[in-house]
């Protein structure tokens, strides 16, 4: 690079650093503003009224409210902008060849900045105006005769990147360094994901900005930025709809909890942080699952066929309930048997969810005992059986309200899951279900798999009442299996949440902590990584988007459940009849080839139509494997030494994260690696890497990740696709 070449850079950047100052300037003054308007409105809270009435009172709150939530946003969006707030300039030229050239400078933010003329400085990555940031090109440059991207740490810039859009640039215009997508390739990654914010593409703005309406899909292989487009789509929508998404709500959903982690900085860097961050483990408010299955037993759970075992659960009697109800009302002896009793419990579950039916259960209990007694005023009668304390300790025992982790925790009793698996499933699999039930308890912990059937139970039981339901002013009919269910809709009584200073003792108290809720609805759903999602969990996520509007991102290829077919049916239950479109990326961002090229020679054998994107990008470097023993090889390193040396070379090869891949078998002998070389260093399991990404990964023994995953080869192909460097790959001796 000559001197010549270094002063001209070195200029553009000048130029540019005056223009941030100025943007930071007029920032220090919002930020001002946003604590003149917050101090404004607790005043108006505060002031003194004499003979005021309290509709006047309230309304100054409101007002009061109002300004200071304003202001509170304002200033956390402010707060949140100031790394790379500004990433991009356009230089465009309006007019045409037979007029006068009118050449125009934007710069393109994560928020719009304007002077105190109200000009603009900064435009919204979202606004109308940014988008030939986007979709410039060469070929239909939209006016564009350069795209700058500028690189900044907090308010310095330190470098710049240009695409020239036209064939020959103006004599005084200074086109800087190779092209800025490559340039932002070949950055490292840290422990959070970067937004994608300054380089996206044409073919990625396009989804980014397509209508909300209805359902809309985008594909394509492992390293496409599906993820990134999908999560822009989102801080879009907020943006050019802000009325119905801000008060409906964004509902996305990952994998993993490690996915959530990595993807939690992206949301608020574009300046949105009204979206809710779900992974499949804590869809359902007061569980937390990390926790898997094995393989066969998340087949059962997430399968279609438990719809039927889950109904049964939910209509059977409550294990070890009372099976005759005897009492003295109003001083004559009723007698209910069980026949009649279970006659009572069909008829109350017809129209009518468990633990909405309490109060009708007694009416009918009441009925039953008056035909039996049929001696003196029958509305006499009835009062007495209404305040009959003996009728009280019955009902307790015999129609309690059933939190729906309680009944799934009733298949824990093989017998039981013998009974509600009858015909649906075989003994293997009631007994497996049963196992793993006991092994919840054992543990304390949900697994992942449940959370989805939990879900589904709160349905059929309704929402549990702790104290005198208020009175429902109507009622939601929601089908499920063909038969009418009722969901109340009016304000239920909810218990209060458990005090975070109390710490349950056991394992049955963690697990029942808290009250489920109902299903919460939102205006946008959306799901990253679907082929991964069970037709249970495609259910519970139904739940949450009747009346949504969805993005939903996958692959096949790295499907991790086997019945796709029965996937797809429950996907297409939970879109209903909305409109489709469908965006499919084709280009690998995130692999050196060399590292595809091993991961995809993996996958074809398995999926031979698998969709293969095209990487562009090359290091020069092959994936390396190197062999360990075990305990019966002693002549080899264990894979705890081998793991370590090889850590030890790609921590000097690259300057970012690395990840140690291992499967169940190994994790013991690798853990102590996590958290090492200055914390780059994460060891995870299979599972957990979807969507994720790091400058090297460390796999080891595929054989092992093959056997233990569900989906087999597809979760060792998203393993080995998740490395942008360097991969090393460990195998055992043969």
């Amino acid at each position: 690079m000559t001197d010549t070449h270094v002063d001209a850079v070195a200029a553009e950047i000048a130029i540019e650093q005056r223009h941030l100052d100025r943007v930071h300037t007029e920032l220090a003054k919002a930020g001002k503003r946003a604590d003149l308007v917050a101090v404004d409105g607790m005043s108006r809270g505060r002031t003194d009224r004499t003979g005021d009435v309290r509709d006047e009172e309230m309304s100054g709150l409101f007002e009061r409210d109002a300004l200071v939530y304003t202001a509170a946003r304002r200033l956390s969006h402010l707060e949140n902008q100031h790394e790379g707030l500004v990433f991009g300039r356009l230089d465009l030229e309006h007019g045409d060849s037979d007029g006068p050239s009118d050449r125009e400078i934007r710069y393109i933010g994560r928020l719009g900045v304007r002077d105190d003329e109200y000009e603009p400085l900064v435009i919204d990555w979202r606004a109308p105006a940014a988008s030939p940031f986007y979709r410039a090109t060469p070929v239909d440059n939209h006016g564009v005769i350069r795209r700058r991207v500028l690189r900044s740490v907090g308010d310095e810039v330190i470098g710049v990147e240009d695409d020239l859009m036209v064939p020959q640039a103006p004599d005084d215009m200074v086109i800087v360094g190779d092209g800025a997508l490559l340039a932002a390739l070949t950055r490292t990654r840290g422990q959070q994901m970067r937004d994608i914010v300054a380089t996206i593409q044409t073919h990625q703005d396009e989804a980014i900005r397509a209508t909300d309406r209805g359902i809309t899909e985008i594909s394509g292989g492992p390293g496409t930025g599906k993820t990134v487009v999908a999560l822009h789509r989102a801080a879009y929508l907020l943006y050019a709809n802000r009325r119905r998404y801000e008060s409906g709500g964004i509902l996305v959903i990952g994998p993993s909890s490690a996915y959530t982690a990595y993807i939690e900085r992206v949301l608020p860097s574009l300046g949105e942080d009204s979206v809710v961050l779900r992974s499949l483990g804590d869809v359902v408010d007061v569980i937390t699952a990390v926790r898997h299955d094995p393989p066969e037993v998340a087949a059962i759970k997430g399968s279609l066929q438990m719809r039927t075992v889950l109904k049964r659960l939910a209509s059977r009697q409550v294990p070890d309930a009372p099976v005759s109800l005897r009492a003295m009302v109003g001083g004559l002896p009723v007698r209910l048997e069980e026949r009649a009793l279970d006659d009572i419990r069909r008829r109350a579950l017809r129209d009518r969810t468990r633990n909405q039916a309490t109060k009708y259960v007694r009416d009918l209990l009441a009925e039953a005992a008056w035909r039996q007694v049929r001696e003196g005023d029958r509305d006499e009668f009835m009062d007495s059986f209404d305040e009959s304390l003996a009728v009280d300790d019955f009902l307790a025992e015999w129609w309690p309200q059933v939190d729906p982790r309680e009944a799934l925790l009733w298949l824990a009793d093989t017998e039981l899951a013998y009974e509600v698996c009858r015909s649906v499933l075989s003994q293997g699999d009631a007994a497996a279900l049963a196992h793993s039930a006991r092994e919840t308890l054992e543990a304390g912990t949900w697994s992942v798999s449940d959370v989805a059937l939990v879900d589904d139970l709160s349905v059929r039981l309704g929402q549990v009442e702790e104290a005198e339901p208020e009175e429902r002013s109507f009622y939601e009919i929601e089908e499920l299996d063909g038969v009418e269910e009722l969901q109340a809709m009016g304000s239920a009584i909810t218990a209060p949440e458990m005090s975070h200073s109390l710490t349950p003792t056991n394992a049955r108290e963690r697990l029942l902590h808290g009250t489920v809720g109902r299903p919460a609805e939102y205006a946008h759903v959306l799901v990253d990584e679907a082929q991964d999602l069970s037709p249970m969990q495609w259910r519970m996520i139904g739940r949450r988007g009747r009346r949504a509007s969805w993005t939903v991102v996958g692959d096949v290829a790295q499907s991790s459940w086997a019945d796709i077919a029965e996937a797809d049916q429950a996907r297409e239950e939970a879109y209903g009849n909305q409109p489709r479109q469908a965006f499919h990326m084709t280009t690998n961002y995130r692999n050196a080839q060399e590292i595809f090229d091993y991961a995809r020679d993996v996958i074809l054998p398995i999926v031979p139509d698998a969709d293969i994107p095209d990487a562009v990008r090359e290091t020069g470097v092959d994936p390396i494997e190197i062999t360990f023993g075990d305990a019966l090889d002693t002549s080899r390193p264990d894979v705890g030494t081998v793991a370590a040396q090889a850590l030890e070379t790609l921590a000097q090869e690259v300057d970012g994260s690395i990840a140690v891949i291992t499967p169940q078998r190994h994790g013991d002998a690798v853990l102590p690696l996590d958290g090492s070389h200055g914390g780059r260093v994460v060891v995870i399991d299979p599972l957990s890497t979807k969507g994720l990404e790091w400058d090297a990964t460390l796999v080891v023994d595929p054989d092992a990740i093959v056997s233990e995953s569900p989906g087999g080869a597809r979760v060792l192909y998203v393993v080995l696709t998740r490395a942008a460097h360097r991969m090393t790959v460990l195998r055992p001796t043969d």
